[in-house]
């Protein structure tokens, strides 16, 4: 596929205007809501199309210049090794229409954990004015991004804070066909409870799939009233081929 055809799909060739919201509100929400509350991570089925995938899988390294601000190689700060690349704005409406999209129905929730956590922050009920205040403080680039993995490569366990401004949810897609396109590269989450051991979990993802996970930390419900729990993701060493995942963050970057 051309470069030309790449930048047409990577911007009118979208769902029209508010397909996005319809795909959104088509989420089992309150499935969605519950495994967030108990775990801390839920998986969205088949959010993106097999044809989705592909055109933003092709973006990594065939994008129009300007589509991406930044390009960082793990192994060069110690993040692990394999590397990503940051998008520009505007963003590529796919990422754009997901990122406004999802965030009204997350944005309960952050608000829900804030509460049981005795956070004083709370969520505009729209990502454009929580966007507007990441602005006003100075964190004004975009954070979504690309990810690229091959033989070999992992992504340590980390948090993606960025700033002052958390929004305590994020979202990843993946992009490849595990067993098909590679192999290994499990998504793998961790949790430290006071005075415990760390507790992992792998989530196994289907190209398209989305999972929502905690930033930061998230309330746990215990005998003497909720506490707080802190949270990591990364990625496990990729024994063959080549995985790639589109990681939406809904605050931007100092």
């Amino acid at each position: 596929m051309s470069v030309a055809a790449l930048s047409t799909l990577s911007t009118s060739g979208t769902p029209a205007d508010g397909l996005w919201q319809q795909r959104a509100a088509a989420i089992d929400w309150q499935r969605t809501t519950e495994a967030l509350h108990q775990q801390g991570n839920a998986v969205l089925p088949q959010l993106l199309d097999a044809t989705e995938c592909a055109v933003l899988t092709r973006l990594y390294g065939h994008a129009p210049e300007g589509t991406f601000r930044s390009r960082v190689v793990m192994q060069r700060h110690g993040f692990g090794q394999g590397e990503y690349r940051y998008f520009s704005y505007p963003l590529p409406d796919r990422v754009a229409g997901l990122r406004e999209a999802l965030y009204p129905h997350l944005a309960p929730i952050a608000n829900q954990w804030n509460a049981a956590m005795g956070i004083d922050v709370r969520y505009p009920a729209q990502h454009a004015d929580f966007i507007a205040r990441c602005h006003a403080a100075g964190q004004v680039r975009p954070t979504p991004l690309l990810l690229q993995y091959g033989p070999g490569d992992y992504n340590c366990l980390h948090q993606d804070l960025y700033g002052e401004h958390v929004f305590p949810l994020q979202v990843a897609i993946l992009l490849s066909e595990p067993g098909r396109d590679f192999s290994g590269g499990e998504f793998v989450l961790t949790e430290q409870r006071p005075r415990m051991q760390s507790r992992a979990e792998v989530v196994p993802l289907s190209r398209g799939d989305a999972v929502v996970f905690a930033v930061h930390h998230r309330p746990v419900q215990g005998t003497r009233g909720p506490y707080r729990v802190q949270m990591r993701h990364g990625v496990s060493r990729l024994r063959s081929g080549q995985r790639h995942t589109l990681g939406i963050s809904f605050h931007d970057a100092e």
